[in-house]
C-alpha cells in the first residue's frame, strides 16, 4: 500500500491530478480521502455563528480522526469516513464506506499541514499554480457551483484565502517530496508520477 497526500492552493489543480492517477489505475486498486470530509463537526456552534468558521485554517479539520483512518486502512482495515455538509457546517449521520486499496490518497488544501499525518505518507505531492490563475478558477467554480457573486469571491479571496494560503498551504511545498507546477496543465510531471505510482502498484 502506498499512502500519497495531495496539497495545494484552492483552484491549484489538485483535483485534475487525483482524477489522472486514478484514471492510470484500476478501479480497485485506490481509495480518494477528502480531506473536506474531516472537517471537525460544528452542530453545537450556534448558526448564526457557523459562518464565521476559517475553513482554510488547520484548526478546521480532525486531524486525529484522519490520521486513525489512515493507521487503520495500513492496518487492512475498513473505515466509515465521514460525511460534512457546507450547508449546515455539520457531520452527516450518513458515512461512506472506505475498504483498503493498494493507492490511498489524501487530498485537500492542507493535506500536508499536519506533522503527524505527513510521517503517515509515502509520496507527498504539492500542487502549484499562479495565484491568478488560481484566483479565476475559484471565480468560476465559486460562481457556478455555490451561487456567489464574483465580488464576493473576490473579497473572501483578499481576507481569507491568501492569507491562509500564506501562511499554511505555501510553506507545505518545503516538505513535499514532488511539486507540480503548472497544475494539472502539466501533462509531464503527471505522466512522471503516475508512472512511479504503477511501479510501485505492480510490486
Amino acid at each position: 500500500m502506498i499512502i500519497i497526500g495531495i496539497a495545494g492552493g484552492t483552484g491549484s489543480g489538485k483535483t485534475t491530478v487525483v482524477r489522472r492517477i486514478i484514471e492510470s489505475l484500476s478501479e480497485n486498486e485506490v481509495a480518494v480521502l477528502p480531506l473536506d470530509s474531516y472537517y471537525k463537526d460544528s452542530s453545537h456552534v450556534p448558526v448564526e455563528e457557523r459562518q464565521n468558521i476559517n475553513f482554510d485554517h488547520p484548526s478546521a479539520f480532525d486531524w486525529d480522526l484522519l490520521s486513525k483512518h489512515i493507521s487503520m486502512l495500513r492496518n487492512g482495515e475498513s473505515i466509515e469516513q465521514p460525511v460534512y455538509s457546507y450547508l449546515t457546517c455539520t457531520r452527516q449521520k450518513e458515512t461512506v464506506h472506505v475498504e483498503p486499496r493498494k493507492v490511498i490518497i489524501i487530498e485537500g488544501i492542507l493535506a500536508l499541514s499536519d506533522r503527524r499525518l505527513c510521517k503517515q505518507m509515502d509520496l507527498r505531492i504539492f500542487v502549484d499554480a499562479d495565484p491568478d490563475e488560481r484566483l479565476i478558477r475559484v471565480i468560476q467554480r465559486d460562481v457556478i457551483e455555490r451561487g456567489r457573486t464574483a465580488e464576493a469571491v473576490m473579497e473572501r479571496y483578499v481576507r481569507v484565502l491568501k492569507p491562509m494560503h500564506l501562511e499554511f498551504i505555501e510553506p507545505a511545498k518545503r516538505i513535499a517530496d514532488l511539486i507540480v507546477p503548472q497544475g494539472g496543465h502539466n501533462e509531464k510531471a503527471i505522466e512522471i508520477l503516475k508512472m512511479y505510482i504503477e511501479r510501485i502498484v505492480d510490486k
